[in-house]
């Protein structure tokens, strides 16, 4: 009888043999965690939808953050939930924003963690689109009567990218160390890398949503940040989920204007765009495992269907497989802890 001379299985046997040969690591230090912050003190409000996570008040999220550092962790993300919302998106680029105070706090007692401060304005604007907008026949803010026609209204580009650029001064300003653009409007890592620039702060990187597509599974998030657009959707602006060679387009303009890192988002239904980008471009590369990824995953493990700490791991592993240096991820903490 002739036996295999390979045989697969041998470097398989141990859990020793298997962590020697393998090709795809994850650690605690390619996690970023995001942190909603909201207004009040002592306010810790799960997100209904996204089991595990909360709207923080300042003070919760400085400890939220402490938290999140001593596991190994080395980055969170801001996202803010302002009091007051308005057409122009006043709350994303006043030095008394939400998210500049929750930098300042955190900063004050957390030096060393990595801030990054997402720019868009959906979660500070009446209409809850991630730019200004224009209308041929009413308002469109809070007061508005009803909500438009899709044909009567247009996300304007331009007059966004000065709105953009102004966020992105102000969150440099209250010490965020990295700014992350998520509006999608063309040219807007110019317009950041010029204002940045102009205001001093030449050597704060940008980490741009390169690859941002219009997708279903942004919906906890909508929930967790406030965001949902009162009218229309946001397929203008976002990317179209069919196309791959154009959202290498996206990346190579968002290089030539200035950008030093790059992220695809969402991650798992996008590992084939992350792996396009690993192969072409050589800047730090990000995804982002969004919120409804996220919750999926819960939903399937609460209702017994699925071992939960498994299928975190596999699936952050499988981000990073696809070639993703860097993962955004609602599971840093718990991954970091099981990674310890």
């Amino acid at each position: 009888m002739a036996f295999p001379a390979t045989r697969m299985r041998r470097l398989r046997s141990t859990e020793t043999l298997r962590s020697m040969v393998r090709e795809t690591r994850l650690t605690p230090e390619s996690l970023v965690y995001p942190i909603f912050v909201c207004p009040g003190t002592g306010v810790r409000k799960e997100v209904s939808s996204m089991p595990g996570v909360f709207n923080l008040s300042v003070d919760q999220a400085v400890e939220e953050a402490r938290q999140t550092q001593s596991l190994g962790v080395p980055a969170v993300i801001l996202f803010g939930l302002p009091e007051k919302k308005d057409e122009v998106a006043t709350g994303a680029w006043e030095d008394n924003g939400i998210v500049q105070r929750a930098a300042r706090a955190i900063k004050d007692e957390l030096p060393d963690l990595v801030l990054i401060g997402d720019v868009c304005l959906c979660e500070y604007t009446s209409h809850g689109h991630c730019g200004v907008v224009k209308s041929a026949r009413q308002s469109l803010g809070a007061a508005a009567a009803a909500p438009p026609a899709i044909a009567e209204y247009e996300i304007v580009n331009d007059a966004t990218l000065e709105l953009l650029a102004r966020t992105a001064v102000s969150l440099a300003r209250a010490g965020v160390d990295i700014i992350a653009p998520s509006d999608m409007m063309d040219g807007r890592v110019g317009a950041i890398r010029i204002a940045l620039d102009q205001a001093g702060y030449l050597n704060t990187p940008i980490l741009s949503y390169a690859a941002k597509f219009s997708s279903g599974f942004y919906g906890p998030f909508r929930e967790a940040a406030d965001s949902a657009p009162q009218f229309g959707d946001r397929r203008s602006y976002q990317m179209d989920p069919a196309n791959i060679r154009e959202a290498m387009r996206e990346i190579a303009l968002d290089i030539e204007e200035g950008a030093d890192m790059i992220m695809v988002k969402p991650a798992l239904p996008y590992l084939d765009v992350i792996a396009a980008a690993r192969a072409r471009f050589d800047l730090p590369l990000a995804a982002y495992q969004v919120s409804g990824e996220y919750a999926m995953i819960e939903a399937a493990a609460r209702n017994h269907w699925i071992d939960r700490d498994r299928v975190m791991m596999e699936s952050l592993l499988s981000i990073r497989r696809a070639g993703a240096d860097i993962i955004l991820t609602y599971y840093a903490r718990e991954a970091a802890r099981l990674l310890a």
